[in-house]
């Protein structure tokens, strides 16, 4: 049996784990295997290069999220993950910061679990995690019924305040103290991750957090160098 972990880390994944938004790399491969319309894909990517530059917009992530959902309908769950595989060696791991992937990988390492909490889909979430050899991750679920997806959310969103309840949960389960816990985030939006764990660390982040840190004596993490395949 491995050891009981001596702490948790927690990472969001847009613009801390990698630039800008994981959705759009989905909308991405939806959209080069015929399932999103050169309208969609072109109003998808006006959003995340916005996002990319100024951080999180709720409304324009809102409005990508919806649509890719609704876009989803109807597709077999075996060919979503087979998409999100294609999605991550063809997008994903080239966009994602070096510098934070060592972080990560420096926590698992000091035999910490590390978790993604995200609100992208939980099958790129947990793909991400897989193939950089993390704990797990907590995604966006999606309703499937007979082998396909509704097009509809599965429980709530994995943003704001319930990532704070799904860490608390993940750190219960391994046995660690909230103050044994560390996290990582860009957006004021998780300021719930970020007070619940005993080490907060802002990466990357928007203005609001930025303040927030430099008040609270939090640690800024700047990782925007060159990006490497992990």
């Amino acid at each position: 049996m491995s050891p009981a972990p001596t702490a948790v880390a927690f990472f969001d994944i847009d613009n801390t784990l990698l630039k800008g938004a994981s959705l759009f790399h989905l909308a991405r491969g939806m959209h080069k295997g015929g399932l999103v319309s050169n309208r969609d894909i072109a109003r998808f990517a006006w959003k995340a290069r916005h996002f990319a530059r100024h951080g999180e917009n709720l409304s324009h992530l809102d409005e990508i999220r919806a649509r890719a959902t609704e876009l989803a309908s109807g597709i077999p769950v075996v060919r979503m993950d087979a998409l999100a595989r294609e999605i991550y060696d063809r997008y994903t791991e080239s966009a994602l910061w070096p510098e934070s992937v060592a972080l990560a990988r420096q926590h698992i390492a000091e035999g910490h679990e590390v978790w993604l909490l995200s609100a992208t889909p939980q099958v790129l979430a947990g793909l991400i995690a897989e193939r950089l050899g993390l704990t797990g991750a907590g995604g966006t679920k999606l309703v499937e019924v007979d082998g396909h997806l509704t097009g509809e959310i599965d429980g709530k969103l994995m943003h704001g305040a319930q990532k704070a309840v799904i860490a608390a949960e993940i750190a219960e389960r391994a046995g660690v103290e909230p103050g044994e816990c560390w996290a990582y985030s860009d957006s004021l939006n998780d300021l719930p991750l970020l007070n619940f764990a005993g080490h907060p660390s802002v990466v990357n982040p928007d203005r609001g957090l930025r303040e927030h840190a430099l008040a609270n004596g939090w640690p800024i993490l700047e990782h925007r160098g060159d990006r490497k395949r992990a």
